[in-house]
């Protein structure tokens, strides 16, 4: 008998393939309106950007991705301005054109979707009934005016450019991440672990398309092609 493969082992959410949440500081979202300082520049678990100790007027913590140029003491500002200085976050609207803005909401009130690795920003484009936005990955997107975002590029854009040398330590490194640190080929296993394994050379066996109407655990790799024919 058979084991499930990798993939389905996932979808049952053991703690071996789930992120260890427990160690994250908090939920990264904008920040309520008002005036913060700086209190500390922190590394968190399961990013690769530094995160900012915020304190508000009332001494109340809360936390924010930080920004390149960010200082401990520095003064920042959430709410509805029109300036472009770094680490302010306000909506769309009030950022003028060529702004490299961060943390990006995709609608108002989600607390920030896009542009939240290190190194990562969005340039603004132009304003009209939407706001056009030029992402990381070179598409544009168009945006509701009233979503926010945070002045800047994220800070610690050289985090991918540390050598980890070692295949334990990147092990580590992704764990807090909940990601594979590398992937085994269905065909290079054995027959007890996964459906393409055994054989005396490494071959499928079979077609390599999985059904359309396959359970969430098994819809993995090439699905089945589409009916291209019409249906009489």
């Amino acid at each position: 008998m058979g084991k499930h493969i990798v993939a389905q082992r996932r979808g049952h959410g053991s703690l071996t393939y789930r992120s260890p949440s427990h160690r994250h500081l908090a939920e990264i979202k904008h920040l309520s309106n008002g005036n913060y300082s700086i209190d500390d520049i922190i590394q968190a678990p399961g990013r690769n950007a530094p995160l900012l100790s915020l304190k508000n007027e009332q001494n109340e913590i809360s936390y924010m991705i930080a920004f390149n140029g960010a200082f401990k003491g520095q003064k920042l500002y959430a709410g509805e301005v029109g300036n472009s200085n770094n680490g302010t976050t306000t909506t769309l609207s009030k950022i003028e054109d060529g702004t490299y803005v961060y943390n990006i909401e995709n609608h108002p009130g989600d607390g920030g979707k896009f542009c939240r690795t290190a190194g990562s920003s969005g340039l603004i484009i132009s304003h009209g009934n939407s706001v056009s936005i030029k992402l990381p990955s070179g598409k544009t997107r168009e945006l509701n005016p009233n979503c926010k975002a945070t002045v800047g590029v994220v800070a610690g854009s050289g985090a991918r450019d540390i050598p980890i040398l070692k295949a334990g330590k990147h092990i580590k490194y992704l764990q807090s991440k909940a990601k594979r640190p590398y992937t085994v080929r269905g065909v290079a296993m054995n027959a007890v672990n996964h459906p393409h394994g055994g054989g005396n050379h490494q071959h499928v066996g079979g077609p390599s398309t999985v059904a359309r109407g396959s359970p969430p655990g098994a819809k993995v790799g090439r699905l089945s092609p589409k009916r291209r024919d019409k249906k009489w």
